[in-house]
């Protein structure tokens, strides 16, 4: 038994698995959280014996740790972390401790958009596959608690940049990098380099024997491949064939030229609709064939995968309008490829908490596509002064309020498009309350 004391920080997903992990691996474990700790996750401390604290910490004892696990929620900037650095106390994340005891092969994924669509497409070939495979990081249950409780032999990762931060000396296998535009800049000191240096951390330590798969097409990635150290073969994707890229589109057909296959399925028969899906299939195609997974699954795979809730989700046609949850785009960017993809015009809502927004990344899209604007926050100035004249708007500050809106804007044929751009938490608690709360109020209709 170790008397080395780990104290864990957040008592989420991620700090009630490490704070579990840590106890069976014979740690001195306390887990305090400055907020209240849901049922479910004292139950699972309680179960295992783990002391744990709420709505406050006890920054005496938290000071004394030998080593802190940080949940990804806590920003670098708050005084109880500043204290801890300031004295040398090594702050890891989760994943880095889990990292520590896990012997599976790992496909990690990060990237500002299409992480979830990929990590769960990429899950979905691999179990169809018929592999041993967790789910885990920002989707999942907590990569920690399976390393506790189960024996996969394969495990899909996603990853934020908060998560990468405090990631040290974790190697993915196969590491994954969707494309890089701005999004949580309040917490990279307003610099987007800080950022992109947060994203390239997939790779870090990555040796000869492990894959890289980036999109090539992404000019920040294209322009950062140099400061990458470490060894895993380059796998890129793009839209169009040459340039070394491993998956391709050529005469309309989706085309994978793996390191163990080589598949073409014409783009219509993708499950996934939209030039973004089309990135997001790629990366998970390339995956699974590092894997060795044979053609006919993959193939068959890409063609029968459901999509994820939240993102660009139908959820119903009420007098001939398409309703379309988007939830999950709480960058520009994600707006951006939810107004790409619509095929109608479009009555858009956005608004929230805004992370160091700037729209002009979708004003072409919104001037070409959106018939009006409905801006849903507490604090909609921003919003209203960016679009004043381009558009015909309303300022609301409920969800029931932004769908009456809707409803009275929008013609046989349209869409109505939740996208918000921002951040959920000014009116909901995340972003998946905010999109159950749009097709709550879509039904009421």
């Amino acid at each position: 038994m170790s008397n080395k004391k780990i104290i864990i920080l957040g008592g989420g997903e991620s700090g009630s698995g490490a704070a579990v992990l840590a106890k069976v691996k014979g740690f001195d474990v306390f887990l305090s959280d400055s907020g209240s700790i849901k049922q479910n996750y004292k139950d699972l401390l309680d179960k295992y014996g783990i002391e744990w604290e709420e709505n406050r910490h006890s920054e005496e004892r938290i000071l004394k740790a030998d080593e802190i696990i940080k949940s990804p929620g806590i920003p670098t900037k708050a005084p109880l972390i500043q204290k801890l650095m300031a004295q040398g106390t090594p702050i890891i994340s989760e994943i880095e401790f889990a990292g520590r005891y896990n012997k599976a092969k790992t496909v990690c994924i990060t990237g500002s958009n299409g992480k979830t669509t990929t990590t769960m497409l990429t899950y979905h070939i691999l179990q169809k596959a018929g592999l041993n495979v967790g789910l885990a990081g920002n989707v999942g249950k907590s990569f920690a608690l399976q390393v506790a409780e189960n024996d996969f032999d394969y495990y899909v990762i996603e990853l934020s940049s908060f998560q990468l931060d405090n990631m040290y000396d974790f190697k993915a296998d196969i590491a994954v990098l969707l494309n890089i535009t701005p999004d949580h800049l309040d917490r990279y000191e307003y610099k987007f380099q800080n950022y992109i240096d947060a994203k390239m951390r997939i790779t870090q330590n990555q040796t000869k024997d492990d894959v890289f798969i980036y999109w090539n097409d992404d000019e920040i990635i294209r322009k950062n491949l140099s400061s990458i150290v470490s060894e895993g073969r380059r796998t890129p994707f793009s839209l169009k064939k040459g340039n070394s890229a491993k998956a391709y589109i050529d005469d309309g057909n989706f085309t994978i030229e793996g390191e163990n296959s080589f598949l073409s399925i014409s783009v219509n028969d993708l499950s996934l609709k939209g030039t973004h899906n089309i990135y997001n299939s790629m990366a998970a195609a390339l995956s699974a064939s590092a894997l060795y997974i044979k053609d006919d699954a993959i193939r068959s795979s890409l063609m029968d995968f459901e999509g994820v809730e939240h993102r660009l989700e139908p959820v119903a046609k009420v007098k001939g309008v398409c309703y379309v949850n988007d939830s999950k785009a709480t960058n520009v960017n994600s707006c951006w490829y939810a107004l790409e993809s619509m095929k109608t015009p479009v009555v858009l809502i956005l608004g929230g908490t805004d992370k160091g927004n700037d729209y002009n990344e979708i004003l072409p899209l919104v001037k070409e596509k959106v018939r009006s604007l409905v801006f849903m926050g507490k604090d909609n100035r921003k919003l209203l002064k960016f679009f004043e004249g381009v558009k015909p708007y309303v300022s609301v500050d409920s969800m029931e309020a932004a769908i009456n809106e809707c409803y009275k804007a929008a013609k046989d044929g349209d869409t109505v498009l939740l996208s918000p751009c921002c951040a959920s938490f000014d009116l909901f608690n995340n972003y998946e309350h905010r999109g159950k709360m749009f097709k709550e109020a879509v039904k009421n209709l």
